[in-house]
């Protein structure tokens, strides 16, 4: 199962109690689904939990259940309400006149309480959301046709704290967080703190593998730098030996060119400690730049 159909699933998880919340979360439901007007409503889903709270939802917000529930089995659900009497009942109790058209606005009225937000978005989300699996990358999204009730949701988002971005696709309308952090609280939100702390998972052992990387450049460079400079050291040493002046230094840089050329792989570190008595970074360093210099001269 993908990562969006894990968190759908968990949020199917939450009871359906109060009355409000039901009636909320079929708004959600309705607003983001394929299709919501005064004669029809369909709702298409891959997730089987979905499917199965769509007729408990309804019964506790409307009083009606749907008139056919098909495909399953490997294939999407298709959840259909045609009756005239039932969809005006949806109507009635999300509080549409016959005046108006229910694709336009979101009525804020549903949406009052803070339980009620939450499980606003908890129907947007099961009807009309996805979500990329944190392992590839950060992306949340809600999808509607109705351009009004995208703008509105923007604004509910906005007032329950959250910094949503927005986007047209084709002839829909996209509501979208790129953020960890907020895709982290919009799950919590919805009802899915398992997805959420998968995120968040994910986003240590990404910080972690990023450090680790970081790490084995630093070191790698970090090697390719003692690399060049033994071999500079090396050169060095060769010149002063072809010229005959190696063997006329004083004995201290003598030892130094003697265990540099028996340990060329080793660090300055390491090669403090091949020294009897063992000498300082900085007294290994000055004797290694006194033989670069009498090289080049």
């Amino acid at each position: 199962m993908s990562f969006s159909s894990n968190a759908k699933e968990e949020i199917c998880r939450a009871a359906v109690n109060k009355r409000c919340c039901a009636l909320a979360e079929s708004y959600g439901v309705l607003l983001f689904c394929n299709t919501f007007s005064r004669t029809r409503v369909r709702i298409v889903t891959e997730s089987t939990p979905f499917a199965q709270r769509i007729p408990k939802l309804f019964k506790k917000a409307f009083g009606i259940e749907p008139d056919s529930i098909t495909g399953g089995e490997g294939s999407k659900y298709t959840i259909e309400i045609r009756e005239r009497s039932s969809i005006a009942r949806i109507f009635d109790a999300i509080g549409y006149g016959e005046e108006r058209d229910v694709a336009l606005h979101l009525n804020l009225g549903v949406v009052e309480e803070e339980c009620c937000r939450a499980a606003f978005l908890r129907g947007a989300f099961l009807s009309g959301g996805s979500a990329t699996s944190p392992e590839k990358n950060y992306h949340l999204e809600l999808l509607t046709s109705h351009y009004y009730v995208s703008r509105e949701a923007f604004a509910l988002l906005l007032d329950m704290g959250f910094e949503p971005k927005a986007s047209k696709r084709k002839s829909n309308y996209v509501i979208y967080f790129k953020s960890s952090e907020q895709i982290e609280n919009f799950l919590t939100k919805a009802g899915a703190p398992v997805a959420a702390m998968t995120i968040m998972s994910a986003k240590v052992e990404k910080e972690l593998n990023n450090r680790v990387n970081r790490r084995i450049n630093c070191d790698a460079a970090n090697a390719d730098r003692t690399v060049d400079a033994a071999q500079e050291q090396l050169e060095a040493i060769a010149a002063l030996r072809r010229a005959g002046i190696l063997e006329t230094l004083p004995e201290k840089l003598q030892e130094t060119a003697r265990l540099r050329e028996m340990y060329p792989e080793l660090s300055l570190n390491q090669l403090c400690e091949m020294f009897q008595p063992q000498v300082s970074k900085s007294c290994l360093n000055h004797r290694l730049r006194k033989l670069s210099e009498l090289a080049r001269k």
